[in-house]
């Protein structure tokens, strides 16, 4: 993760996500946590791209995603 901004910028890899419906779900969970700055959801791709920066931690992002019924199944970028 770069560390360079005290940001962090991260995809992820979602296998569960499959329509419009996941890509709120997930990006509606996050984007009002404080410390994250960005969430995109890559229906086609499957992937979950965050950037955020303290007190969010890769943690927390997986197990809000979880919460939502979606597996974390790989970090595929930090």
């Amino acid at each position: 993760m770069d560390n360079s901004n005290n940001q962090n910028d991260i995809v992820l890899q979602v296998p569960d996500i499959t329509c419009n419906h996941c890509k709120s779900s997930i990006e509606g969970a996050l984007s009002p946590l404080a410390g994250i700055k960005n969430v995109t959801v890559d229906i086609k791709g499957k992937t979950v791209h965050v950037v955020f920066e303290f007190p969010i931690t890769l943690e927390i992002i997986k197990s809000t995603i979880a919460d939502q019924g979606y597996t974390v199944s790989g970090l595929l970028h930090d």
